[in-house]
């Protein structure tokens, strides 16, 4: 005769059961972004841990080898969480099969998730609990097996352009930097084909960086560089061609900077960055006026021919930059960027970093 507690062991095992394979199939299979709440408690918890030890660090870079972990550990605890898990939601359903306790139960469960064999299921609903879970446990490892490579393909891809870049900018990038080597070189007027090539890339990276949720915390293998860092000099770079250079217009870089507006607001949504959906082109932006008629000045000192209005170039490229501006900002903050002029250098950590370096110098 079965108890009332009986049938709710096993409805709760049953739905936490659901629960871990829904979780598993949103984060591994399903193409689009779709974290569970196990996947961000996860997430989550592994990021505060990591990020608190971090911002202990002193300097950047020994926060950096810190980050650099996390990505690598989140990836290795992901199966392990989602086996723990399944061997827990089993437990409650081999018990009211069993009926030889909890604790024996969790034996049976973990002997059939790790197909070892060493208990065997005495009746037929328990051989049917104990393949189907040895199914599930087998299907959570060959989907990591296939996913560890496709991210670390995808990274590789990414990082291509992001090394590229230090081809044309410096370490760390900056659109003063992009805009000198370009007519040092003669290019100038030549970046559009640039510009498509990122066009394409923001593609990608929103495609691949809200299907593959440990992407974005991925770091790249020169300590001061980031993909993050690096979009934002490359749409800096388009919106200053748009706004400032004195050249015929062309519709690359708009659309440059059209792609890397919804590729970094789609990971900030997915990171859980909060940005305005709709701003409107007066609205104030991270970098001010006296900024940007210093890097002016600089290009002008060069060489550089641009428009003669500068009010006018201010007005339209803090009206291209006010698109990706809060998206931008924010991603460096969450990802702990390195340092780069108009992103990383005003956002959250690394003013945090500024004040842990501060305290200290105050305590030595």
């Amino acid at each position: 005769m079965r108890t009332a507690f009986d049938v709710l062991s096993a409805l709760v095992g049953a739905i936490a059961v659901l629960a871990v394979v829904d979780s598993v199939l949103r984060t591994f299979v399903l193409p689009r972004a779709s974290l569970t709440p196990l996947s961000r408690g996860l997430f989550g918890t592994l990021f505060a841990l990591f990020s608190a030890v971090a911002r202990l660090r002193s300097g950047y870079h020994e926060r950096d080898r810190v980050m650099a972990l996390y990505a690598p550990v989140t990836l290795v605890a992901m199966p392990v969480f989602w086996l723990t898990l399944l061997r827990l939601a089993y437990t409650p359903l081999m018990a009211v099969c069993e009926r030889d306790g909890f604790v024996a139960a969790l034996r049976v469960s973990g002997s059939n998730l790790w197909t070892l064999g060493f208990e065997r299921p005495d009746g037929t609903l328990t051989a049917v609990l104990a393949f189907s879970e040895a199914a599930t446990g087998l299907l959570v490892v060959a989907l990591l097996i296939a996913y560890v490579p496709t991210i670390y393909g995808t990274f590789s891809t990414r990082e291509v352009m992001v090394s590229q870049l230090a081809i044309r900018s410096d370490t760390p990038p900056s659109v003063t930097a992009m805009l000198r080597r370009a007519h040092a070189a003669g290019y100038l007027t030549e970046l559009d084909p640039y510009f498509a090539e990122w066009e394409r890339w923001f593609v990608v990276l929103q495609e691949t960086h809200t299907s593959l949720a440990p992407l974005s915390y991925l770091r790249s293998p020169h300590p001061d560089r980031s993909w993050i860092t690096a979009a934002g000099a490359v749409l800096d770079t388009a919106a200053f061609r748009m706004a400032v250079l004195d050249q015929p217009f062309s519709p690359a870089g708009g659309l440059c900077i059209r792609s890397g507006t919804l590729a970094l607001r789609s990971v900030a949504e997915l990171l859980g960055v909060a940005y305005p959906a709709d701003p409107a082109p007066g609205d104030p932006i991270a970098v001010s006026r006296q900024e940007f008629d210093e890097v002016v000045a600089e290009l002008q000192r060069l060489g550089v021919p641009r428009r003669a209005d500068l009010d006018a170039a201010w007005r339209d490229f803090r009206g291209w930059r006010v698109n990706y501006d809060a998206p931008l900002i924010g991603l460096c903050g969450r990802l702990m960027a390195p340092y780069a002029p108009w992103s990383s250098d005003r956002s959250v950590s690394h003013r945090s970093g500024r004040a842990v370096r501060r305290k200290v110098r105050e305590r030595g």
